[in-house]
C-alpha cells in the first residue's frame, strides 16, 4: 500500500515572486493583493488535498482478513488524518491571515511593528513576526521549554 500521508505544505507551488516597483510603498494595494492571491491559491491546494484524502480513504477502505494488513491500512489512514488535521489548522491560519489583509493589518511584526519583509512573507505568508522577533521567541522557547 503506498503511503500518501505527507506533511502539510508550508510552501505553495507555482507562484511568481513579487517585484516591488521603484518608489512603491510597502504593503501597497497591489502587494496586498499579491499575498491574498498567494494565500487563496495555497488554501485551494490544501482543500484539494483534503478531497483527495477523503476519496482515497473511501475507495481504499477494505476489511482485510489478515490482521497485519488491516493494521497497516489503519496506520496509513491514521497518518493521513493527522496530516489533514494539521492542514485544517493551517487553513484556519490562512483564513485569519486573509482577514488581516482585508483589515489592512498585514505585513508588520506583531511585537515590534517593523516590516516583516516581502521575501519572508512569500516563504511563510502567515508570518506575524519579523525574523528577529521570531528568532528571539524560538530561543526563549528552547530555554524555557514553553
Amino acid at each position: 500500500m503506498p503511503n500518501t500521508a505527507e506533511q502539510p505544505r508550508e510552501r505553495f507551488t507555482n507562484f511568481t515572486p513579487y517585484e516591488m516597483k521603484k518608489g512603491e510603498e510597502y504593503m501597497s494595494a497591489e502587494m496586498l493583493q499579491h499575498f491574498k492571491d498567494l494565500l487563496l491559491q495555497w488554501k485551494q491546494e490544501l482543500m484539494e488535498e483534503v478531497d483527495r484524502t477523503m476519496h482515497h480513504m473511501q475507495e481504499d477502505a477494505a476489511n482485510y482478513a489478515d490482521p497485519s494488513d488491516r493494521a497497516t491500512q489503519e496506520e496509513e489512514f491514521s497518518l493521513e488524518l493527522r496530516t489533514r488535521d494539521r492542514e485544517r489548522k493551517l487553513i484556519k491560519k490562512i483564513d485569519q491571515t486573509i482577514d488581516r489583509i482585508d483589515k489592512d493589518d498585514y505585513g508588520f511584526c506583531d511585537q515590534c511593528g517593523v516590516e516583516i519583509g516581502i521575501r519572508r512573507l512569500e516563504a511563510r505568508p502567515t508570518a506575524t513576526l519579523c525574523i528577529d522577533c521570531k528568532t528571539l521567541a524560538e530561543i526563549r522557547e528552547r530555554q524555557t521549554g514553553i
